[in-house]
C-alpha cells in the first residue's frame, strides 16, 4: 500500500508539472470541435504506447471503461457547449483525448494539460476511475480553469481551483440528470471512492467534513467556513496549502447559494460563478472571487436581485464578508432572499430599509459636526 501511495503521488506530482506547463501555451492549438478519442494503456505508464479502443466516429468499444470515458467526455463537452456556449476546454474546440487503464492499481485520475489519464484503482480505495462522472467533468474543468482564471495551484488561490472542479464537475452531473438544487447529492467521487465502503464520498459540497467518518481514512478534514481554515505547508505532503480541503469553503457558498435561488444549479447559480471565473485573476484569494461574484450577480441579474441576495448571504454563512457591504444590511438582504416571498420578502425588504434609514441619518448628523467644526474655525 505504501508503494502504490508513492507512485501515485509521483505521478501525480508529474503530470500536474506537465499541466503547468502546457496551460502556458495558451491558444496555441489550432481551432476544432472537441473531438473525442480514448486510448488503451493496458496497465502501461508510457502514454506514447497507448492503442487506439474508440473514437469519435468509431464503433461502441466492448470495454466499459473505454465507453465511460467516451461518454463523459460527451456529457461534459456538451455541458459547457449548451449551457455555457464554451467550444469545449479551450474555446477553440480542443479536442478531448483519454488514456484509460494507466498503470497497475493506479488511484487517480488527472487532466495533464492535455488529456487525460485514468487510472484502474485498486479496488480498496478507489474503483475503476472511469465510473464517476462528476471525477471526470472536475478534472476536464482543470482545463477550463486553465483558461481562464488561471488559478495558482498553492493555498487558496488553489483551492479555488479545485472548487471550480468541485462545482462545474457537480453541475454536470445534475445537469445530466436534470436534478434541481434540492433534488441534487452534492457530491463528489461517490461511485469510485472506498467501493468496499456504502455510503461516503470523497467531497461534499452541502455539507463540508462529513463526506466520510471510517477506521480506514479517519474523518473527512474539509472545513466550511473560514474560521475552520486549514493551514498546511505549501508542498506536496501539505497538498499545497491544503489546497482539496479548503475548497470545502466556496463549494460550501456555491450550494448555499444555489439552495437559496432555487431551480437548476446550472442557470443562475452556474452563470454567476461561469462568469466570475472568467473574469478572475491567478493570485486571487476567496475575498476577491466573492467580490467578484457579488458584482457578476448584479451585472447578471441587477443590483439588490435575489440572485445578488442570495450571492451574498451564502458567502456571509462561510464567514466571508463582501467587501463595501455592511453586516446589516447583508442580514437584511438574506431574509429578503429566503425564497419564500410574501412575508418574509416583506420583512427583509422592510429591515433593508431601516438599515438604509439608519446610515442616512449617520450620514447626516456626520455632516452635521463637520459643518460645526468648520464654523468653530
Amino acid at each position: 500500500m505504501r508503494e502504490a501511495a508513492l507512485n501515485t503521488m509521483l505521478t501525480t506530482a508529474r503530470l500536474r508539472g506537465e499541466r503547468a506547463v502546457r496551460a502556458s501555451f495558451v491558444g496555441a492549438a489550432a481551432p476544432g470541435s472537441g473531438r473525442r478519442t480514448v486510448f488503451d494503456c493496458e496497465q502501461g505508464r508510457f502514454l506514447p504506447e497507448a492503442v487506439l479502443a474508440r473514437a469519435e466516429d468509431g464503433p461502441e468499444s466492448v470495454d466499459q471503461a473505454v465507453n465511460q470515458a467516451f461518454d463523459a467526455f460527451g456529457l461534459t463537452r456538451d455541458f459547457y457547449k449548451e449551457v455555457f456556449q464554451r467550444n469545449s476546454i479551450d474555446d477553440r474546440g480542443m479536442r478531448l483525448d483519454g488514456f484509460v487503464h494507466f498503470g497497475v492499481k493506479f488511484n487517480n485520475a488527472f487532466w495533464d494539460g492535455r488529456q487525460m489519464v485514468f487510472g484502474d484503482g485498486d479496488g480498496k480505495k478507489f474503483g475503476n476511475l472511469t465510473g464517476s462522472l462528476e471525477v471526470i467533468a472536475h478534472e476536464l474543468t482543470h482545463g477550463v480553469t486553465d483558461h481562464t482564471a488561471r488559478f495558482e495551484y498553492h493555498n487558496q488561490s488553489g483551492a479555488l481551483n479545485e472548487s471550480m472542479s468541485d462545482v462545474f464537475g457537480s453541475l454536470v452531473k445534475q445537469w445530466s440528470l436534470k436534478q434541481t438544487a434540492e433534488e441534487a447529492d452534492w457530491l463528489i467521487g461517490a461511485d469510485v471512492w472506498t467501493p468496499g465502503i456504502d455510503g461516503d464520498a470523497l467531497r461534499s459540497m452541502k455539507a463540508p467534513g462529513t463526506a466520510f467518518n471510517n477506521a480506514q481514512f479517519g474523518r473527512d478534514p474539509q472545513p466550511d467556513r473560514m474560521s475552520k481554515l486549514l493551514h498546511l505547508s505549501d508542498d506536496e505532503p501539505g497538498d499545497f496549502g491544503a489546497v482539496h480541503e479548503n475548497s470545502g469553503i466556496p463549494n460550501k457558498a456555491f450550494y448555499l447559494t444555489a439552495r437559496a435561488i432555487g431551480g437548476f444549479a446550472w442557470e443562475a447559480p452556474g452563470s454567476i460563478w461561469y462568469e466570475s471565473l472568467k473574469a478572475s485573476s491567478p493570485k486571487d484569494q476567496f475575498q476577491d472571487f466573492a467580490n467578484t461574484t457579488y458584482q457578476k450577480a448584479g451585472e447578471l441579474f441587477g443590483v439588490g436581485s435575489t440572485e445578488q441576495s442570495a450571492v451574498l448571504a451564502a458567502w456571509q454563512e462561510v464567514e466571508i464578508q463582501i467587501s463595501g457591504i455592511p453586516t446589516g444590511v447583508a442580514r437584511a438582504r438574506r431574509i429578503a432572499a429566503d425564497g419564500n416571498g410574501g412575508v418574509g420578502r416583506q420583512d427583509g425588504l422592510a429591515a433593508l430599509t431601516r438599515e438604509i434609514g439608519a446610515l442616512s441619518a449617520k450620514v447626516t448628523g456626520l455632516a452635521k459636526d463637520v459643518a460645526a467644526l468648520k464654523g468653530a474655525r
